[in-house]
């Protein structure tokens, strides 16, 4: 006991008399804690200052789940009171306060990504009454909080969606926090942050800064004071090359080419549709479909909704068609192939080939798809008539230039090569985030590829398909001998490959939005644009404006007497061709139109996907407009109709008569000035919309 309090003394004495002055000061220290206000995000717009994202105040009920946890039933009893004041069940309520990545959590975006020690947002747009009787009832809703706040607003501009072009926000995870803290600081756990579309795309830009408030606590955590306090920044505006208007018609006419499609009796599963500038790349309206409302992710999604978003039953409307999904281009590539035949030294205007309904190449006897029996064409006419055995001829003879099965040393490739001298097999960089490259189905695609799978192309050509083999033995059956087939020589190009890629089929496959940018190339003589999206990006005071530049990705090798030929032929496609049809009693005479039609092979039991690509006018080219139509039957009956109806709105025709106040975009062209940001944030339209307006009222019901 004695060396115990000898011990005591010592250490009383060190404190008190040896380190006495620099544990007083340490007490007496003060500590800082920072609290951040989230940046109000900034404002999307079209190019006529139209807010397709906004921001609101809405009354926001959020649940603490460390308080819940706390309560004797883990908070069961309060979310069964809850729910109903909500309009949803306890159970979707407790998904939604679920950390991600614990025992029974949903998938993100459905359980919380975010921290547990915040208060979990979980419904939105609460009535004032049913927030008030909430916060006035505490005791049965312990946990509880109402609150009001900015949240993001989808406006719907004309009745135009934009799902997949606008995107969605949602909670910050762990690994992105700790990724963009590196350099970016003022992230926290708390923010919602893009997850697609532009919303991703620009998340940085949107977000702005917060506002920072640096307080001084005492040792008990107690606020003594504030230090500094700084005001949050809102973020920047993007303006949008898109026009709410001509969107609409696009959206519109794709749903009915869909509906044509299945009106034929084809399946009609899926499609897309861009309109793009072909002299400085912006995108004027891109629509894919099936889509979805993409208001559905503000009040926080179900497990059943977002099911649906990705299922193969629904089609996985989630999934953009335009930058996502991936096709054969079919008969729309065969401007690139006869760009890469003139190249290779072929006269495109002589009769080289004939154009019967049939040819062989090799083993296999390969057909005209859309086309008859012409006799000696040139390739203009085989264009126009969509001729396959005269492609397939053109495809046949290259490759045998390069030695066939035998090739040289160095093969020249020029299909091949041409495809990706305009920017097929690689993404076009427009500004949204997850975009396929598709690919170019020649000579390196079949190495590259024979490498990667000859195991696995040996494996199936000795035990089969016998999965498959119940339910379709006649696919089981053709794959099987295509394992067969590729086990052996898988890595050689044949002559039927080059058959298949001088005509868009086989390995080939490609987005609408590469054809789009591919025919652009076409139009404005041979360079390859990198499409837009965003115009402008604008401060919201108004003060800053960095508007986008052009970037052009590659200059095609092609001569201006190449590309006005396969111009010229386009023409003739619609005057004397396979786009006849759904182009009958245009006024071509003011508007001379160019088009190509396409018929893609999908595959045993899938019917062939449509394709209509355009250029208007052809002799002073502005507008590219594709449209595609998965399981759709032929371009000219089913995408083509479509087409006309969006040049029509474009250019305000009606019959021959061609008025440019009839158009959906003011006087008949994008507009050419920014819309003006005020420095309160508020909008100045670059003009009155009344005159859109009306064109939408006319063709749809919408607009007014």
């Amino acid at each position: 006991m004695v060396s115990l309090f000898i011990v005591l003394l010592g250490r009383l004495y060190t404190f008190q008399i040896v380190k006495g002055d620099e544990i007083l000061n340490q007490a007496a220290d003060v500590r800082s804690r920072e609290i951040f206000e989230p940046a109000v995000r900034g404002v999307i717009m079209d190019q006529a200052g139209r807010i397709l994202i906004g921001n609101r105040s809405t009354n926001v009920i959020s649940i603490s789940a460390i308080e819940l946890g706390q309560l004797e039933d883990d908070g069961e009893s309060v979310l069964k009171r809850l729910a109903p004041l909500l309009n949803v069940t306890a159970d979707e309520l407790k998904d939604r306060i679920t950390i991600c990545g614990t025992e029974g959590a949903k998938r993100p975006p459905i359980c919380w990504n975010g921290s547990p020690y915040q208060p979990i947002p979980v419904a939105r747009d609460i009535d004032f009454e049913v927030a008030v009787r909430i916060m006035e009832r505490r005791s049965e809703f312990p946990g509880v909080t109402a609150e009001v706040e900015a949240v993001r607003d989808i406006t719907g501009a004309l009745g135009a969606n934009m799902a997949h072009i606008l995107g969605y926000l949602g909670p910050v995870n762990d690994q992105e926090l700790s990724e963009r803290n590196n350099s970016d600081s003022n992230l926290q756990r708390t923010d919602l942050i893009g997850r697609s579309g532009l919303e991703a795309y620009y998340d940085s830009v949107l977000r702005g800064t917060p506002g920072i408030t640096t307080l001084s606590v005492d040792r008990s955590m107690a606020i003594i004071g504030v230090q500094s306090a700084s005001l949050a920044k809102p973020g920047s505006y993007l303006v949008l090359s898109i026009d709410a208007a001509l969107q609409r018609v696009v959206e519109k006419e794709l749903e009915n080419a869909i509906f044509r499609a299945r009106a034929q009796e084809f399946a009609g599963d899926s499609g897309a549709a861009v309109v793009m500038d072909v002299t400085n790349g912006q995108i004027l309206a891109m629509a894919s479909y099936p889509t979805y409302d993409p208001k559905i992710w503000l009040g926080g999604v179900s497990e059943r909704e977002y099911s649906e978003l990705i299922s193969e039953e629904s089609n996985a409307p989630l999934v953009s068609r335009a930058t996502q999904g991936v096709f054969a281009p079919a008969s729309a590539f065969k401007v690139v192939t006869a760009a890469a035949a003139a190249n290779a030294g072929l006269t495109l205007g002589s009769k080289l080939y004939d154009c019967p309904s049939t040819i062989k190449i090799g083993d296999r006897t390969m057909e005209n798809y859309e086309s008859n029996a012409y006799g000696p064409i040139t390739v203009a006419r085989a264009l126009e008539v969509s001729c396959n055995t005269v492609f397939y001829q053109m495809g046949y003879d290259m490759w045998v230039r390069d030695g066939g099965l035998d090739p040289v040393e160095s093969p020249k490739d020029p299909i091949e090569k041409m495809a990706r001298q305009y920017g097929l097999g690689s993404v076009t960089g427009i500004d949204l985030p997850s975009e396929s490259r598709g690919r170019v189905g020649g000579r390196q695609y079949k190495i590259d590829t024979y490498k990667q799978f000859k195991d696995l192309y040996c494996y199936r050509a000795e035990v089969g398909y016998p999965d498959l083999l119940k339910t379709d033995p006649e696919r089981a059956a053709y794959l099987k001998r295509l394992a067969e087939e590729n086990c052996v020589d898988g890595g050689i190009f044949r002559g039927g490959d080059a058959a298949n890629l001088s005509i868009g089929q086989g390995d080939t496959v490609t987005t609408p939005l590469q054809m789009a940018v591919v025919y652009a190339a076409f139009a404005n003589g041979g360079k390859v644009l990198e499409p837009k999206l965003v115009k402008a990006v604008v401060s919201a005071n108004g003060k800053r404006i960095k508007p986008t530049k052009t970037v052009v990705k590659n200059q095609v090798t092609t001569t201006a007497t190449t590309e006005l030929y396969i111009r010229s032929a386009l023409r003739g496609v619609v005057e004397n061709g396979t786009a006849a049809i759904p182009f009958s009693g245009w006024p071509q005479g003011k508007i001379p139109m160019g088009a190509k039609t396409g018929s893609g092979q999908a595959g045993i039991g899938k019917d062939a996907t449509s394709w209509f690509a355009s250029i208007a006018p052809i002799n002073n080219p502005k507008y590219v407009v594709v449209m595609m139509v998965s399981q759709g039957g032929t371009g000219s009956l089913t995408s083509g109709p479509s087409v006309r109806k969006i040049y029509e709105a474009i250019y305000g025709v009606t019959g021959q008569s061609v008025d440019p106040k009839n158009s959906v975009l003011y006087q008949g062209k994008p507009a050419t000035s920014l819309p003006v940001v005020n420095q309160n944030g508020t909008i100045q339209e670059v003009f009155g919309t009344e005159l859109a307006n009306k064109r939408l009222l006319t063709l749809y019901g919408v607009g007014g």
